[in-house]
């Protein structure tokens, strides 16, 4: 019987190796896009935004009761500049 040389069953070894570790990491991204598919990813809710500070599109208790002190009075489209004599 022919005997294989011991450089030859290393490279094999490490072939096999990387191979195998290539298919671990095929199968972790595949689960991983699964559970991302399933739904239930993580999308902040109103609540969420609101505890970080962020504006949302809602209304806030704050803005209700700023917008009924002011009847009639609605933000200028030219950024608050009418009426000052500057030109648009």
């Amino acid at each position: 019987m022919a005997r294989r040389s011991k450089a030859s069953f290393e490279k094999r070894a490490r072939e096999k190796k990387k191979a195998e570790k290539a298919a671990q990491k095929r199968e972790a991204r595949s689960q991983r896009a699964d559970e991302a598919r399933e739904g239930d990813s993580a999308v902040a809710t109103a609540e969420d935004l609101a505890g970080y500070g962020v504006a949302t599109d809602e209304p806030t208790e704050a803005d209700e009761a700023s917008d009924d002190s002011e009847p009639g009075a609605s933000p200028s489209p030219s950024g608050g500049l009418a009426g000052r004599g500057g030109t648009s």
